[in-house]
């Protein structure tokens, strides 16, 4: 069995996946409506994190950011007590009579998911590690609408054993399947790298949309042009063509590119660089996020700017 740990439009998508390539699934979140969600495509709901991970041979925590990380992993009901009872049964000969022992035979693994620091990373992994439990270190990019058809991407780090085992279930998860290294952080060091460009790209989409209609351009008609052309980005047509057709549905909020914008200048401190842009993109999607536009899609900054 494979579990998720936040099944919010990443981690829901991920689950409905799993369930479409056959795979039993459980799920925990703190949000009842989404654990309803996935209950009626057929997941098991646990009750904790622990309980979650009683059952699965692979664990993928899609939380929001380090804090819900470190409190769904080491935290109370979290899943390292239960790696730590399944460890201790194991070396005694005995098991849970909950346990489907054949569906979690071997050594199970988390698969970490969410954008959050390096150092989060290294330092989760370590506390894995000491209970004898791989990390998989598996940032994802593309959205909920790619994670749901298996086209987004995943940056993973991790040893070639683990790699290896969990292979087949990250490619069907991830069309884009990249294995960037084999220490835990190094996924965290791609996303953050990704997501910093991706920040430029969405501001200065949106600031050139917004000089475009200053110009007394249709917008619609110049992001057809922009889609041919050099000035072309993935986020930027997304995310304006939903600000165009008035589609205001937050998929991803405006406060996760603030933090993972944030996270990356602090993770280039140490380096020297300066990252100008960088910093004038973070601090637009900080100031959209003052203003209220916290929950908003982060599509709003076009209109914001």
């Amino acid at each position: 069995m494979i579990g998720v740990i936040g099944i919010g439009n990443m981690g829901l998508a991920m689950a409905l996946r799993l369930r479409d390539g056959g795979h039993a699934v459980a799920v925990r979140d703190i949000d009842p409506a989404a654990e309803a969600a996935a209950a009626a495509a057929g997941a098991e709901i646990c009750a904790t994190p622990a309980a979650l991970a009683e059952r699965c041979s692979l664990i993928i925590v899609a939380v929001v950011d380090a804090a819900q990380t470190q409190a769904v992993l080491f935290g109370e009901n979290g899943v390292a007590a239960a790696l730590l009872r399944r460890r201790t049964d194991a070396g005694s000969g005995s098991g849970s009579d909950t346990t489907d022992t054949t569906d979690t035979a071997g050594t199970p693994a988390v698969m970490l998911c969410p954008t959050i620091s390096p150092q989060a990373v290294e330092a989760a992994a370590a506390g894995l590690a000491a209970l004898g439990v791989a990390c998989l270190d598996a940032p994802m990019s593309g959205g909920p609408v790619r994670a749901r058809d298996g086209s987004m991407s995943l940056m993973v780090a991790c040893d070639d054993a683990a790699f290896a085992r969990w292979q087949p279930v990250l490619a069907h998860l991830a069309s884009r399947l990249f294995r960037v290294g084999t220490q835990p952080g190094d996924g965290a060091r791609t996303k953050l790298v990704n997501n910093l460009l991706a920040a430029i790209n969405l501001a200065g989409a949106a600031e050139a949309l917004q000089l475009a209609e200053a110009l007394g351009l249709d917008a619609a008609r110049t992001l057809d042009v922009i889609e041919q052309s050099s000035g072309q980005s993935w986020i930027g047509t997304d995310r304006a063509r939903r600000a165009l057709a008035g589609d205001a549905t937050p998929r991803a909020h405006m406060t996760l590119l603030a933090k993972d914008s944030a996270l990356a200048l602090a993770a280039a401190q140490g380096t020297g660089l300066a990252l100008p842009l960088g910093h004038d993109a973070a601090a637009a999607f900080a100031q959209a996020c003052q203003a209220g536009l916290a929950g908003a899609d982060d599509s709003a900054l076009w209109r914001r700017r």
